[in-house]
Formats: structure tokens, C-alpha cells, sequence
């Protein structure tokens, strides 16, 4: 792996943050993030983003979200 910010690497299962929606990520959820097609694009990529958001993880992000969201509302007891 290249010179990525590890602190950013994600589990793709790892429980929510606060900046995570259907479309985004705190960090990179990706299992190797030097072959994603975004990586290093600015104000795409979580590395190069001053927020550190992914602004498009991959398809199987939507449903892996509402997965990790149904898990942490039944934690919480709702």
C-alpha cells in the first residue's frame, strides 16, 4: 500500500460515524484503497479532502449503510 493517511482506512464494517450518509464516508471504507478510481482526487477522496469525507464510495456502500444504521438503532433500542 502506498503512503495513505491509515487512520483513514475504514473497515467496511466498522460501526458508523456521525459523517456517514448513503453517499459518503468519514475515511475510506475501500479493502484496498490504492486501486479505487477516485483515490487521490480532490474533494472526492477522503486522502485529499480537507474533511476527510469520501464523497463516492463504492455501490455496495447504500446498502452496507443501511445495514450498519438498522444495527445501531436496534443497539439504541428503537
Amino acid at each position: 500500500m502506498s503512503d495513505l493517511d491509515k487512520s483513514l482506512i475504514i473497515p467496511f464494517d466498522a460501526p458508523l460515524n456521525k459523517e456517514d450518509t448513503e453517499s459518503q464516508t468519514y475515511g475510506c471504507r475501500q479493502l484496498n484503497p490504492d486501486i479505487c478510481k477516485n483515490c487521490y482526487i480532490n474533494n472526492i477522496c477522503a486522502f485529499v479532502s480537507k474533511d476527510k469525507i469520501c464523497k463516492r464510495p463504492s455501490l455496495k456502500w447504500r446498502k452496507k449503510y443501511k445495514d450498519l444504521l438498522s444495527k445501531e438503532e436496534k443497539s439504541n433500542g428503537n
